[in-house]
């Protein structure tokens, strides 16, 4: 892809077969406060290094697609906060020629990553099918990006804000599997329980590994959620997390909020309700999801 600058850590790591996990950017932007998503985006890259692999957070700084962020650049991101343009395939060559900066979603991130040669993907939570969807159509970029990107997606589940049996029934008919590790639930984001079963369950990063090798060797294409419950010590009882979300909801449609600012402000409004307790469960998910991409990438061929 033209306009991609690959750093050189990360280069050198794809060049020599070792294991390499792509971050997004939009949860230095958008999804936490300043200096928490600074702070939270230097332990992820430490906590993949720790595993022995190589972290590549990926954004646009002023025009250039950066796969690979250096401290000073996540710094910078952190700064800019929301006025970074968050960007997902729309927006993502807008972003270039503008030479503007941009946070990059899950659909944005997969798609530099396939382009970078990165075959794995660790986040917080994927977009779905928001709450009425069913009426209002709203439903993330990211779900069409995983029918079509071969990059697996390590996460805590789709956000609880969002309607997980409808984003399930949408990745279905885009045939993309829902792995769970070491459960057949789909974890809720912020608690390790919901009402839905997983596609698959697999207990171990060698059974990921040879899973993703596998269907690269039959050349099916499309992506791979694979979904990672919220350490227990950090899960949120279901009844506590669903009111807040119910509240928050309900202040988002008072004022009126719609499009990109909705997830922002609800996470937001959630945090500021459990008196900070989901922003813990935040970092604590992220991170865990950072060791467990980093644990099966080096074991990818």
């Amino acid at each position: 892809m033209e306009h991609l600058f690959i750093s050189e850590e990360v280069s050198e790591a794809l060049a020599n077969s070792r294991g390499v996990v792509a971050l997004e950017s939009t949860i230095i932007s958008h999804g936490m406060p300043y200096p928490q998503n600074v702070q939270t985006a230097l332990k992820v890259e430490a906590e993949i290094r720790n595993c022995g692999a190589v972290p590549a957070t990926i954004a646009v700084i002023k025009g250039k697609i950066k796969v690979g962020l250096t401290e000073e650049e996540i710094e910078y991101l952190g700064h800019e906060g929301p006025a970074a343009l968050k960007c997902s395939r729309r927006d993502l060559a807008y972003a270039v020629f503008s030479g503007l900066n941009g946070a990059l979603t899950v659909a944005g991130t997969m798609i530099c990553a396939q382009a970078a040669g990165i075959r794995i993907f660790a986040t917080g939570g994927i977009g779905g099918v928001h709450r009425g969807g069913e009426k209002t159509m709203d439903i993330s970029a990211d779900l069409e990006e995983l029918g079509r990107t071969q990059v697996a997606v390590v996460c805590a589940g789709c956000k609880s804000i969002l309607d997980i049996g409808l984003t399930l029934e949408y990745l279905e008919t885009k045939g993309v599997a829902v792995i769970g590790y070491q459960t057949d639930v789909m974890p809720a984001f912020y608690t390790a329980k919901s009402p839905f079963k997983t596609t698959f369950t697999m207990n171990s990063p060698e059974q990921l590994a040879g899973y993703l090798n596998t269907k690269r060797e039959m050349k099916l294409g499309g992506g791979d959620v694979i979904v990672n419950p919220v350490p227990q010590e950090y899960s949120m009882e279901e009844s506590v997390i669903n009111e807040a979300i119910s509240a928050a909801l309900s202040r988002c449609e008072q004022r009126g909020i719609k499009g990109k600012q909705i997830t922002p402000f609800l996470l937001e409004e959630i945090k500021n309700i459990t008196g900070g307790d989901s922003l813990e469960a935040n970092i604590a998910l992220v991170l865990n999801n950072a060791r467990l991409a980093a644990q099966t990438a080096k074991l990818l061929k």
